[in-house]
């Protein structure tokens, strides 16, 4: 049996381990994540996974496997896909679905009503193990035959870790997920695997699922031409120069009026002017508006 290594602990008033300090900087470089000092306990909690795995004594020989040793690509994602581990579930946040349902979806159709090509498309950034994607999904075909008859709508879905995505992928899920599922829907779009449920096929045909790294501005780029786009509990794990140029891209993606959802104690405040809040029921968003240039007209 392999013991896990014995990292040295950070002290609370001394200064970091050298080797730790290294290891945040990769991944901030790589990912935008920073781990501010009083987090560094739990991202040596999540090396020391990794250590194990690869029979590692030390935080010097990590620190090599990152950033000199063959292979450097492979153990930095592995790495990430220890620290980005996410919490969430089906219908987590009913007013924001509710509020895109009966507000957002009908004001994006309106808006776009005179356009030859009537098509709607959802971006779930960070969906995480799925469930955010699939309950969009879900609320899309309870509209399919009235909102969005002769409609095309399209929900694709990314995130950083490659676990989270291939459950995703799986789509089946225990009663922790599925704790807020409505009967109907339950019964309407699941299919029972054992203890479990699973998503049944006409849901998962209409969600698109790819790895994604929100920092990479070139990857980012081709993220466009969305209506809505859900990046909610995301953000928190940034800081504020990595939360500016994501939230930069996000307003580009976006389509004229399209409308941006984050979590529910997240905002825009102090990290980006170009987008204005609105009020929903239950809810806020904000929405892409045109940008003013002093003394000129909208661009």
């Amino acid at each position: 049996m392999t013991t896990a290594p014995s990292l040295p602990v950070q002290s609370l008033d001394g200064p970091a381990e050298p080797d730790l300090v290294r290891i945040r900087d990769v991944i901030y470089q790589a990912a935008g994540i920073f781990h501010p000092d009083n987090k560094l306990q739990l991202l040596q909690d999540r090396c020391g996974r990794r250590m194990k795995e690869l029979k590692l004594r030390s935080l010097r020989e990590y620190t090599d496997c990152l950033t000199i040793r063959a292979g450097q690509h492979a153990e930095l994602i592995a790495l990430l896909n220890e620290i980005t581990i996410g919490e969430t579930c089906f219908f987590r946040n009913p007013a924001q679905l509710d509020a895109l349902r009966r507000v957002v979806i009908p004001k994006i159709l309106q808006a776009k009503s005179k356009l030859p090509l009537r098509s709607l498309r959802i971006w779930s950034a960070g969906c995480s193990t799925g469930e955010e994607p699939y309950t969009l999904q879900m609320l899309l075909l309870e509209e399919a035959g009235a909102l969005l008859k002769d409609w095309a709508a399209e929900i694709f879905a990314t995130d950083l870790n490659q676990h989270s995505l291939a459950h995703a992928q799986e789509a089946v899920y225990g009663s922790h997920s599925t704790r807020n599922l409505p009967p109907l829907y339950r019964k309407k779009y699941f299919l029972p695997r054992g203890d479990q449920l699973q998503v049944n096929p006409l849901v998962r045909s209409g969600v698109s699922f790819s790895r994604l790294n929100l920092s990479d501005d070139s990857r980012m780029t081709l993220m466009n031409s969305v209506d809505v786009i859900l990046c909610c509990n995301v953000l928190i794990y940034f800081d504020l120069a990595s939360k500016r140029r994501v939230i930069q891209h996000f307003f580009n993606n976006l389509l004229p009026d399209g409308y941006l959802f984050l979590g529910h104690s997240e905002s825009l405040y102090g990290v980006n002017e170009d987008f204005r809040l609105v009020h929903l029921p239950g809810s806020t968003a904000y929405v892409k508006r045109e940008r003013t240039p002093a003394g000129g007209k909208a661009i």
